[in-house]
């Protein structure tokens, strides 16, 4: 069984296909995609369940030409992007060539930004294999790379032929990676679906248990939330679409302040510390509420404070870097209530620093 959402974007549309074990040409040969395919994949495919899986995709696309991504956010600099864009078109691509992403957040972004940079534009494949990248990351079209002033700062938007987010990979998802992806799930309920927020709240049990039927329901209902706040903003230009960086002005600053080092902080984690400071600081939350928010963050393994050594004053300063910002100054995402967020100027930086502090255990001035 396979569940569909359509993404009706103009003639950009596509489709979102949840469920286990995808047939992905059968679900490809309706585009009309042809069948000259590049495919980038996480390293970690080379010995995940033996290279089984990678190689049940090679199998499928009859052996497409194949570039392997270290694992890691490092894996999104210039560098790296610029050293990949050589060696694909060494192998001689046209138009009609098609970029395809199996990996999570990381892969998918740097894939979808040398697809819509190699020779003007590229289609390409979403195959989202962690939570995180099949209810966020995949959907939307938003693709990048990180500059050394702060992650996805370059980059583009450009929007899949289609998604393919198969269930059965998320069985050997390491729990740490599994957590990290509820961190988008409850950013998505928070901003836009307070039904949903208390329907996570009543099967927190199922959830870590990974049941099957749960887990569709929940992802259809964040890729819901995800497509409908796309298709009203979809490059960004009214505001809508800055929404579901709800908690993301925190994490990316945090994300920079550890050195994008993935053994002291990855960026579910990274978004579930956001999210904690986004509701201290937003007037509409009070304690209770508060409380309710960092309750379902720990119960689905998620961070709400950490040890890390941070600088409450160094990680604002970070901030100011954030994509929101424009000529009047920083913009942050706040919480009106459960279930509604808006795109507000940044209060004083004393209640910054003050929604900051309190998740920090160590204090510790790391920048000079």
């Amino acid at each position: 069984m396979t569940r569909t959402l359509h993404v009706p974007i103009a003639e950009r549309s596509y489709d979102v296909v949840i469920g286990d074990n995808l047939d992905l040409l059968a679900l490809m040969q309706p585009l009309h995609l042809g069948s000259d395919w590049i495919l980038l994949y996480d390293q970690v495919f080379e010995t995940l369940a033996d290279g089984q899986i990678l190689h049940r995709i090679q199998q499928q696309l009859n052996n497409p030409r194949i570039f392997a991504i270290p694992s890691g956010e490092t894996s999104k600099s210039l560098s790296n992007y610029s050293a990949l864009a050589e060696e694909i078109l060494q192998t001689r691509i046209t138009r009609d060539t098609v970029v395809i992403a199996l990996g999570g957040g990381i892969v998918g972004d740097l894939a979808g930004f040398l697809a819509a940079s190699l020779l003007r534009g590229l289609r390409f494949v979403q195959l989202p294999t962690t939570l995180l990248a099949q209810v966020d990351s995949s959907v939307g079209g938003k693709v990048g790379i990180n500059a050394k002033a702060g992650k996805n700062l370059v980059g583009a938007f450009h929007q899949p032929a289609l998604v393919a987010a198969d269930l059965s990979l998320l069985n050997s998802l390491p729990k740490r990676e599994f957590s990290a992806g509820m961190a988008e799930v409850l950013k998505a309920a928070l901003l836009a679906d307070a039904d949903f927020w208390c329907w996570l709240e009543d099967h927190a049990d199922p959830i870590n248990s990974r049941k099957r039927d749960t887990l569709e329901e929940m992802i259809a209902r964040a890729v819901q939330i995800k497509a409908d706040t796309v298709l009203a903003d979809e490059t960004e230009r009214t505001g809508r679409r800055a929404l579901l960086n709800l908690g993301h002005t925190f994490a990316h600053a945090l994300e920079a302040a550890t050195g994008y080092d993935a053994r002291k902080l990855i960026h579910g984690e990274a978004v579930a510390l956001g999210l904690v400071m986004a509701a201290r600081l937003s007037k509409g939350i009070n304690i209770d509420d508060t409380a309710r928010i960092i309750n379902l963050l720990q119960k689905v393994g998620l961070p709400t404070t950490t040890e890390l050594e941070l600088c409450p004053q160094a990680l604002y300063e970070l901030m100011l870097y954030d994509k929101k910002a424009d000529h009047s100054g920083l913009k942050m995402v706040l919480l009106e209530h459960i279930g509604c967020a808006k795109v507000q100027p940044a209060p004083a930086p004393e209640d910054i620093l003050a929604a900051i502090t309190p998740s920090l255990k160590y204090r510790t001035l790391l920048f000079t």
